[in-house]
């Protein structure tokens, strides 16, 4: 009988796990795949991330190293190596998960987990096996799917997902995005670092349309100049098809014309959806909501007293620290402590270069609620430290209550700002004003004078540098 049973093995999965485990309860992790760390490890985050540096590495040798005063003779890209490195970079964090739950005594079940009841999960493994663990606690974290479009059929092979983006043989000579989100221009960025051409196509009229839009206007910009991407923007995917090396995406703007674009891949990268296949749900009495993810309460909790949910499987944005803030809340709700979770406070980033990296409300979001606001930018032009770099590209946005300067949102697009949105975030959980956040002393020179510079001209426009 165990205390707990967490269904996947993902960053909020083995999070939830681990928290269970350090706060004294007999735990149990089943995981569908012979590795652990879900999407997020194996085939999202950390392998992706791998891509971008490793593409980000031969882009400078061959377009800054020069003016660096470094000669390099010849430049290849060695596609199978990249991958290869890739690979060792997922294994060496999947071994790290494994330690992880040996050290906090966690059992590892490996097969489908599913509901016989309430109390009783069925794990039944490649080989068709089957045994029943009890349970007084369960979290479901079973993470989401790439999603598609209806006339869309992906084959894996030229019309791909983001599994088959990390695991290519070749440079694509065009790539052809449908989807101008996250992921899209991630991967995208990676290949045309390397040399294909890329053409995203989206159906909003910006990029990463959740975001502030001064952050999709500036990567528009800088994906042009440096990559040489291509955007068709407000254009709906009516069809895409592959024949041979060849694919073609037809896709129509809102004005009806129609226009077709041929490549030798299409990267779809439409979104997730909520992965609860083969859960037994119904067993159970689990029920979802509209958008067919698991429904659950302000403590994450379902339907059915003792089962929780977390992550992409639930609502809210599908991140992989949300997912884990998630996890260690259900643990210690489920021990009886209070924590809490600022949903508003979890940060975004893009993994681009430049970076991309938002906390807080955007403007459009401050005035549609009628919020009084002030703005201070700061150009990453203006920075000693990103002039010596060469990052000069993008920017600090900072939105601060007019009343009272308390910081709202902060936006960043340039070098660094994934790690920089955490001073951010610390700000904002103790509710800092702007003027507090530029009376702090911040190392010269360093990227992060730029967010510094940024609360300084939102406090009556007194930037330093600019």
């Amino acid at each position: 009988m165990y205390d707990v049973v967490v269904i996947g093995s993902g960053p909020g999965g083995y999070v939830a796990a681990i928290r269970c485990a350090q706060l004294g309860m007999k735990t149990a992790l089943i995981e569908k795949y012979s590795t652990l760390g879900g999407t997020c490890l194996n085939v999202g985050c950390i392998p992706s991330k791998a891509l971008l540096d490793s593409s980000e590495h031969y882009y400078n040798a061959t377009h800054t190293f020069k003016e660096h005063g470094i000669d390099v003779a010849s430049v290849k890209v060695n596609i199978k190596q990249m991958i290869d490195r890739k690979a060792g970079v997922v294994k060496q964090t999947c071994d790290g998960i494994n330690y992880l739950m040996k050290k906090n005594k966690i059992d590892v079940h490996t097969g489908i987990g599913s509901f016989v009841d309430k109390n009783t999960i069925k794990v039944t493994a490649a080989d068709g096996s089957v045994k029943e663990l009890k349970t007084a606690k369960t979290i479901i974290a079973t993470g989401s799917k790439p999603t598609s479009l209806p006339n869309v059929a992906i084959d894996k092979k030229r019309i791909i997902t983001s599994t088959e983006a990390l695991e290519l043989t070749e440079v694509p000579k065009h790539l052809i995005v449908i989807g101008g989100g996250v992921i899209g221009m991630e991967l995208g960025s990676v290949y045309a670092r390397l040399g294909a051409k890329v053409s995203v196509v989206e159906f909003m009229d910006t990029l990463i349309p959740t975001m502030d839009r001064a952050l999709g206007k500036e990567l528009i910009k800088v994906s042009k100049n440096h990559l040489g991407f291509e955007f068709y923007f407000s254009h709906k995917v009516t069809g895409a098809s592959a024949k041979g090396k060849e694919v073609t995406v037809t896709a129509e703007d809102k004005d009806g014309k129609v226009i077709e674009l041929k490549g030798d891949y299409v990267l779809v990268a439409t979104g997730r959806r909520p992965y609860t296949e083969g859960l037994g749900l119904e067993a159970a009495g689990v029920k979802l909501d509209e958008r067919g993810r698991v429904a659950v309460d302000g403590h994450l909790q379902t339907n059915v007293p003792g089962i929780y949910a977390i992550g992409d499987v639930v609502v809210g944005a599908m991140l992989a620290h949300k997912a884990e803030e998630e996890g260690v809340f259900v643990a210690e709700s489920i021990a009886g402590q209070k924590p809490h979770i600022n949903y508003n406070l979890i940060p975004g980033v893009v993994y681009t270069w430049p970076e991309v990296a938002a906390v807080g409300y955007t403007e459009e979001q401050l005035k549609k609620d009628g919020k009084e606001y002030k703005v201070g930018n700061f150009p990453f032009k203006a920075s000693g430290r990103a002039r010596a770099s060469m990052d000069v590209d993008g920017f600090v946005k900072v939105l601060a209550d007019k009343n009272t300067d308390e910081i709202l949102g902060v936006h960043m697009i340039g070098p660094r700002v994934a790690d920089m949105i955490a001073e951010a975030v610390v700000a904002m959980e103790f509710r800092a004003s702007a003027e507090d956040v530029s009376r702090m002393s911040h190392a010269h020179p360093t990227f992060t004078e730029s967010f510094k510079e940024a609360c300084l001209a939102a406090t009556d426009n007194r930037a330093l540098h600019i």
